[in-house]
């Protein structure tokens, strides 16, 4: 049996796809704000019912440009339940990571335990719309006003999702994506920013391209954060073929919640069937009383070719370099620690029939 992953590209149609590169060599114009980047921001803000998307390169250098048009300083405050680009990137602009704790319920920043970690040196809250579940955007906004702080979300999980009925990106100042091969919308690799703010979005425009305002007219401190022709194309592709990508993964997703719902001892963390999901998560946690450990549990999937995976364990507080400079950073993150050591991540997306999920819950049942 192939080996059967979690995170394999969803990829749209092939011809399309060429058809659009070919076009892209044929104009010779394959980097610097093409015409193909062009029309995937509009296509994205329509989408995300956004006023400006402005597509970078990857998400790990969206989310570091964000911060720095934000101008945060100091400290910044997010979970340490998330992918450890969301703390990298605070750390590569020079600032603190400050993590605080989880909801175990939804996985999602405890806007409390933010508010616990609060200091003169906070300037900003990230919060991350873990699994594509929406964060507590009112909560932390809440917050945010109260202490004068900036709040901005990582929606690398999150793209085709929605909080109270709103699309994410519309929230905050503004929100990261991430198009990287392995999420449910790709572009190759890739991400970007989106905001409803004319000011920043500009800013953000003038950073991805080292501050260019024009030919030999720098104007502002930047980088290279450009997004090329061919991950855009790549991304219009699959911006199409976006409701076929969804509708599998629903179906997989209540396959497993179908089979799985009667085993003791584990459970899957539901979508809220009253927001759009994109249903690219599919979130199995392990209770203590479940006859073999979670660990245990992934070596069995590992034997058999599933490869499914712990995810975010152990946090990003227990990874360098930040286990050193917060040694004790644990007393504070009870629900974290618990949350990281209960959950594996199940394959889905296309690459994903029924048979297969059939295989996966074998496995489970095989436990009891």
């Amino acid at each position: 049996m192939h080996p059967i992953h979690v995170g394999r590209p969803n990829i749209g149609d092939r011809q399309t796809f060429l058809n659009r590169v070919n076009e892209i060599l044929d104009r010779n114009w394959l980097t610097n704000n093409g015409p193909v980047v062009q029309e995937f921001e509009k296509k994205l803000a329509e989408y995300l019912g956004v006023g400006h998307v402005v597509a970078m390169c990857n998400g790990t250098v969206a989310l570091e440009i964000a911060i720095r048009a934000l101008e945060l300083e100091g400290e910044v405050i997010l979970p340490s339940y998330t992918f450890i680009a969301t703390a990298h990137a605070i750390h590569w602009q020079g600032l603190t990571p400050v993590f605080a704790d989880i909801n175990p319920a939804t996985h999602n920043l405890d806007a409390n335990a933010v508010k616990r970690m609060i200091t003169p040196k906070t300037s900003g809250i990230i919060g991350v719309h873990l699994w594509g579940r929406g964060a507590d955007v009112d909560g932390l906004q809440d917050i945010a006003n109260e202490y004068e702080l900036k709040l901005m979300f990582d929606a690398a999980h999150a793209f085709g999702c929605s909080y109270q009925g709103k699309m994410i990106g519309n929230f905050g100042a503004c929100e990261v994506f991430s198009f990287h091969a392995t999420k449910f919308f790709n572009s190759i690799e890739g991400g970007a920013i989106a905001t409803n703010d004319d000011e920043l979005a500009e800013k953000l425009n003038l950073m991805r391209n080292f501050g260019f305002a024009g030919f030999d007219n720098v104007i502002y401190p930047g980088t290279n954060g450009k997004m090329n022709e061919i991950c855009a194309a790549m991304g219009l592709t699959n911006l199409e073929y976006l409701d076929e990508i969804l509708k599998v993964n629903r179906r997989n997703y209540l396959t497993y919640q179908k089979l799985i719902q009667p085993i003791q001892g584990i459970s899957l963390l539901p979508y809220d069937q009253t927001e759009s999901n994109n249903f690219q998560y599919i979130i199995l946690e392990v209770d203590p009383d479940f006859p073999v450990s979670r660990d245990t549990l992934v070596d069995k999937f590992h034997e058999a070719n599933i490869l499914a995976r712990k995810y975010f364990w152990p946090g990003c507080h227990n990874m360098k370099p930040y286990k050193d400079l917060f040694p004790n950073a644990n007393l504070l993150l009870k629900n974290t620690e618990l949350v990281a050591d209960r959950v594996i991540v199940l394959p889905t997306g296309l690459a994903m029939d029924l048979d297969n999920i059939h295989k996966v819950v074998e496995i489970l049942v095989s436990c009891i």
